[in-house]
């Protein structure tokens, strides 16, 4: 199992906003909303925009390219619930004054694999 990683230190992410880190080979959008930290894929399955550079607000970060609107937390896509469309999240845990990430080895693939439309 992998360990966990540390990406930031406790303060280097301003509330209401994301960062990107890489983890494990993967970039990583990590969150600070509501005094609570998380990680998702950093990659938007659309078109490829960092999602940790989007908007926050209502729990969720807005695409800055396209848009499309997912949940920091546990990476669906808010804009069609129902959709399987889905980002990695990943466990996050606060360690003194250091934020830190595990990605597993092989994390499941997020269920954005198949085609999206442009």
């Amino acid at each position: 199992m992998a360990d966990f990683e540390t990406v930031a230190k406790v303060g280097d992410i301003p509330a209401g906003e994301g960062r990107a880190f890489r983890v494990q080979g993967r970039l990583v959008a990590v969150f600070f909303v509501d005094g609570k930290y998380s990680a998702v894929d950093d990659i938007c399955p659309h078109m490829g925009a960092s999602r940790s550079s989007g908007h926050v607000e209502d729990g969720g970060v807005i695409c800055p390219w396209h848009a499309w609107k997912f949940c920091v937390t546990e990476g669906t896509w808010l804009d069609n619930p129902k959709s399987q469309l889905n980002l990695c999240k990943y466990d996050v845990r606060i360690s003194g004054e250091e934020i830190q990430v595990r990605v597993p080895e092989s994390p499941s693939k997020s269920t954005y694999s198949s085609s999206v439309g442009s």
